[in-house]
């Protein structure tokens, strides 16, 4: 397994890998030692080019490690999500087939081990309100205005 960190305009991003794709990514505060691939390497490069606004679909191999069928059919169907879209979590639900799982939704949306690529970020509350979000909302509406403003 390999670890690397890339300082983003929102804070320090934890990405892992195995041999050849990315299996996690997460906002941490702070860092250990750090080994890189290939993978790692272009997955950087590729958050570079997310945040100064220059890519907006991520091209990575990515492996969810641990996750129920359930998680991982929330996964894909977020990573479906396109850039500079919202959803809601019912419009989740109903995507997977199971749209009296509103709440489980959320509860897998909060555990998606590899953020921003797999956009997280891009479900809010059926009202239109920033609702959950394990990085924070701050992150959220960023990432969110980061995309409206470069549809």
């Amino acid at each position: 397994m390999y670890c690397s960190y890339y300082e983003s305009p929102i804070g320090k991003i934890k990405i892992e890998a195995d041999e050849d794709s990315i299996t996690g990514v997460y906002f941490c505060d702070e860092c250990s030692e750090s080994s890189e691939n290939r993978a790692i390497i272009e997955c950087k490069k590729q958050l570079k080019e997310y945040f100064d606004r220059k890519r907006k679909d991520f091209d990575l191999n990515i492996k969810f490690l641990k996750g129920t069928e359930f998680q991982l059919s929330v996964w894909k169907a977020l990573s479906e999500i396109p850039y500079g879209e919202k959803v809601s979590y019912k419009y989740i639900a109903e995507k997977i087939n199971n749209p009296k799982a509103v709440r489980a939704v959320g509860g897998a949306n909060n555990k998606n081990p590899i953020a921003i690529i797999v956009p997280c970020h891009r479900v809010i509350g059926a009202n239109g309100k920033m609702v959950g979000y394990a990085e924070g909302i701050d992150k959220k509406e960023f990432l969110l205005r980061l995309e409206e403003d470069n549809k």
